[in-house]
Order: C-alpha cells, then structure tokens, then sequence
C-alpha cells in the first residue's frame, strides 16, 4: 500500500468486532482473563493497549518498520530508548537538536556516567572527529531544530555501523509523508507525536519506531516497566490525527514556501533558513533523501529590540511553543525552546537573540504573509 493508504486505513480499517470504522477507544486500564493462563492478548493498559497498539502498528507501517512503540510524549520516547545504553557509553547528537532533549542528557543522564558530544552533524568530518571507542550511537534530528540544518542519513549510518554502534534519527519535522530514515540505514526513529503525527494541538504522544527484534523485547520491557505509556484517548487522537497528516504536510509545505520567499524580500529580515532554497547548503541532499521540504521556517531579524513587538503584533500566527499543528505558530527559540542550553553552546549553533522559528499551518498563505508584514513593520 502507499503511504497516504497507509496513514488512512492503518493495519486495519474496520474494528473486527464490530465494524466500526474509527478504532475504538478502549478506555480500561486491566482486562479479563478467559481462565488461569490464558489471555486475550491484553493484561494490563500499561503494557498493551488495543487503541494504542493499533496506533503502533500504523506508523510502523508507515516508517517502513517491523515494530512501534507509543509513549505519553517525544522526551518519554527518548528516555526510554536512551536505556538501551549504558553508563560510560558516549553518544553523538545533534548541536541544535531540541532543547529539552538537551536537558534531558545534560542534567539527568550524564549523571548516571553517560556522556554526550554536541556537534554539527550536518558537517560530516565533525561526526567522524568526535568518534572515540566509547562511542555506542548517533543522534541526529535533520532538519535540526531550528536551524533547519540537514545531515546525511545514509552516511551517518554506514559510519557509526562500521563501528557497531546504532543511528538514531529525530524525523519529527519531516514525518513519514516526506522522509523515511529507515530505508536509508537508520536503526531507530523518534517521533514526537504532539506535532504533525497528532497534528490539531490537543494531545501529547511520542514514538519510537525500528525492525530490530531483539531491542524490541528490551524496549517492550523498559516501556511498561517506566509507565511512560500513551493513554487510549490520546492515542486516538492521534491515530484521527494521522488520516489527514497528508493533506496537511502538503498544504503547510506550499505554505512555507511562499512565506520563506516572502521573508528573504523583507526589509527587517536579515537571513531565511528553509531546506526548499536551491542556495541552501544541503539543498541536494534534501532531494536524495526526502520527498518535500516540510513547514519549518527559522529567521534572523535585523535587530533583537524588535522581536518583543513582532511577537504581541501577531494576531493569526500564534505566540505559542510546539509546531506541527493547524495553526501557524511563531516561536522565539532563545527563551522558549532552546532556553536549557547554555550561551556559548547556543550560540555557537547560531540561536541567538534574533532569531524566530515559524511552524506554518494550514491557513491561507496570503493571510498569514498580511499577518507578518504588519507585524514586522515596527
């Protein structure tokens, strides 16, 4: 079947019960046993759950992999796959990865012995020199966030399996409809579900998706032994979500090309970041292992003092954290999403006081261009 089937119908498209077309919800936290040692598959809600393992089951079919897990948000995913390691194990990530995913490492993880090196892996010679024997994985999130930077999955692959370690790849900005990390050598992708996968800014969700068996077992044990499950609600919300996840990355993609060419001609604007630029530097690479260009915009403004007005100036975009819904939303990195990383490393990355991030939506696209001229016009 094609993606956009795929995303429609699920493994199956009817409840085979009762026929009912939307997955049911099934709201219990236990089920009966027919007698002692038998099971109808499902015990206990944190360790399986009909809805949810419907849910599962679709965007592993549509992340081209054997297995998916559902978890009660993106960090939770992250957690728990981050177990698979070990203390003294070094992970690579990505330098502009998500901030909470910073935080997560930085002040959790690296407590228990783990150790983390934040690099540009879109530049492939900085991976390859922050290699050591202790290395066990690649984290990469391309594009990154929110730099919009690109990195190469397959050549990320081959290298950290030349040296028996896993890639793990963030495709939360691109989703399933556009790239697919898994067919380009990735081991593990990661979702953070509340963004396009759920796509209406009403539920949190977060996944993880692969085809490697044995992880799964210890995945499958790690995830109901945290309890970091996603509740049967939220997980038909998502699966709702996903129906339509199509429609809406094609319509918030032409959106956000309009707007990022839009943006490059304003006078406030200094610098647009959007992979659908022929300039952009991994502008080819973005053809070879993508399908689209997705709804992400990040833009330096000319002067900071100008920021706080834009952002009380916006009436149809929203000043409001996350991206990936209906709505376009404008972030501002440095205090919002980013704030957990320190300066110098921040930086370094290029988040700094002048920069925005747009997650555009599905509204008209010339209404959302009226909102930011007068926004900008400060």
């Amino acid at each position: 079947m094609k993606t956009e089937t795929i995303l429609v119908h699920g493994e199956q498209s009817f409840d085979p019960v009762t026929g009912a077309v939307s997955v049911p919800i099934y709201q219990s936290a236990t089920f009966r046993h027919p007698a002692l040692g038998q099971s109808t598959g499902y015990d206990y809600s944190r360790a399986l759950n009909p809805t949810r393992s419907s849910l599962e089951k679709a965007l592993a079919l549509a992340e081209h992999g054997k297995y998916g897990l559902g978890f009660s948000s993106g960090m939770g995913a992250v957690s728990c796959l981050i177990k698979l390691f070990k203390p003294a194990d070094h992970i690579i990530v990505s330098a502009d990865l998500y901030g909470g995913t910073y935080r997560l490492f930085s002040e959790y993880y690296e407590k228990y012995g783990f150790s983390f090196s934040w690099v540009d892996t879109s530049d492939f010679e900085q991976v390859e020199k922050n290699f050591t024997p202790q290395t066990k994985a690649l984290f990469i999130e391309t594009p990154s966030n929110p730099m919009m930077k690109v990195s190469d999955i397959r050549r990320c692959a081959d290298f950290i399996h030349s040296k028996n370690g896993y890639l793990i790849v963030d495709n939360t900005f691109l989703t399933p409809w556009l790239q697919n990390p898994l067919d380009f050598g990735a081991d593990f992708v990661i979702h953070s579900g509340t963004k396009y996968l759920a796509g209406h800014h009403d539920t949190l969700s977060g996944f993880i998706i692969h085809s490697n068996e044995e992880a799964e077992k210890t995945l499958r044990e790690i995830q109901m032994s945290e309890g970091a499950t996603l509740a049967p609600f939220d997980a038909w919300l998502t699966l709702r979500g996903l129906k339509t996840l199509a429609l809406r990355m094609e319509k918030s993609s032409r959106n956000a090309g309009q707007i990022a060419y839009w943006l490059r001609k304003n006078p406030a604007v200094e610098k647009v970041f959007w992979i659908g630029f022929p300039d952009h530097p991994q502008y080819e690479l973005s053809r070879r292992q993508s399908r689209g260009f997705g709804g992400m915009i990040s833009f330096y403004v000319k002067d900071a003092s100008i920021v706080p007005l834009i952002l009380k100036k916006v009436s149809l975009i929203l000043f409001a954290e996350s991206l990936g819904g209906t709505d376009t939303l404008i972030t501002y990195p440095v205090v919002q999403t980013h704030s957990a990383i320190p300066e110098a490393m921040r930086l370094a990355a290029g988040v700094n006081d002048r920069l925005l991030r747009l997650a555009v939506g599905i509204e008209d696209a010339g209404d959302l261009i009226a909102d930011l001229e007068q926004a900008l016009k400060v």
